[in-house]
């Protein structure tokens, strides 16, 4: 207690605008990291490490160093370095996402004009795709290399087409299982493995095969994902570890544009 009585001493010396500053910065912060990783598994692995650290503050404070217990508060102090340790691995594609983000811009390679009738093929594609309720998951590479994904497909390399991308998931035929990636204007590989996020469900709903598997490359890229589903038709997209549901065309538009 008295460590405490001690730190809001000092902090009542300090100017309180330097004070204010500092708590909105962190604030600032805590909230960019768990707006950053709603809706994933780093959600609830940060939570568990803030309750963690939080606790063993409070314990450290108020119990271990009171009452002088030195073994415990040295191991209690190679404990939390050891929290801190794991969390970087637990949190590696978060980390990974986040250094993405601050190196690269989000556009694709290739001229606007390109992508700009690469991005109508495949509105069009998934439009009647959704509406005869053909499943299938399409993979659009950005600034990350997929190859190591591509590699588990069969590769196609062709211009980026309705026809062929219907033509690909058309029940019945050898590569609708799966996923076709897509770098700029070329389809690059169709019935490509994708790997799959932990069982969950978002907004209630379980997620199927697809939808985690959307979930799961768009985790450790920045690739943007696009997702039919066979059962209803509805189109979802998934980026950056987070899928958006029932995606009307205007706003399909804009992720493919990269405004979203």
């Amino acid at each position: 207690m008295g460590t405490l009585i001690d730190y809001f001493t000092r902090v009542a010396n300090y100017d309180w605008w330097l004070v204010g500053i500092e708590f909105l910065l962190i604030g600032l912060v805590v909230y960019w990291v768990v707006d950053f990783l709603e809706g994933t598994r780093g959600e609830r692995l940060f939570r568990g490490v803030i309750f963690i650290l939080v606790v063993g503050v409070l314990v450290l404070n108020l119990v271990v160093e009171r009452l002088e217990f030195l073994r415990l508060q040295y191991l209690y102090k190679g404990f939390l370095i050891a929290v801190l340790i794991i969390a970087v691995a637990a949190f590696q594609p978060e980390i990974r996402r986040v250094l993405i983000r601050i190196g690269r811009p989000r556009f694709w390679s290739g001229s606007s004009g390109q992508l700009s009738r690469a991005t109508e093929q495949i509105i069009a594609a998934v439009a009647d795709l959704s509406s005869s309720r053909t499943g299938a998951i399409i993979v659009l590479e950005r600034r990350v290399a997929l190859g190591e994904f591509i590699e588990t497909g069969v590769r196609i390399d062709a211009a980026v087409t309705a026809e062929l991308l219907k033509t690909i998931f058309y029940p019945g035929t050898a590569l609708h299982d799966m996923a076709v990636i897509i770098r700029g204007d070329r389809v690059l590989a169709a019935k490509v493995q994708l790997p799959l996020a932990e069982a969950g469900s978002v907004g209630g709903v379980e997620l199927g095969s697809r939808h985690r598997a959307a979930i799961g490359i768009t985790t450790g890229s920045d690739a943007l994902c696009l997702v039919v589903s066979e059962q209803t038709g509805r189109v979802s997209v998934a980026q950056n570890g987070k899928l958006s549901r029932d995606v009307d065309e205007s706003v399909l538009r804009k992720y493919l544009a990269g405004t979203v």
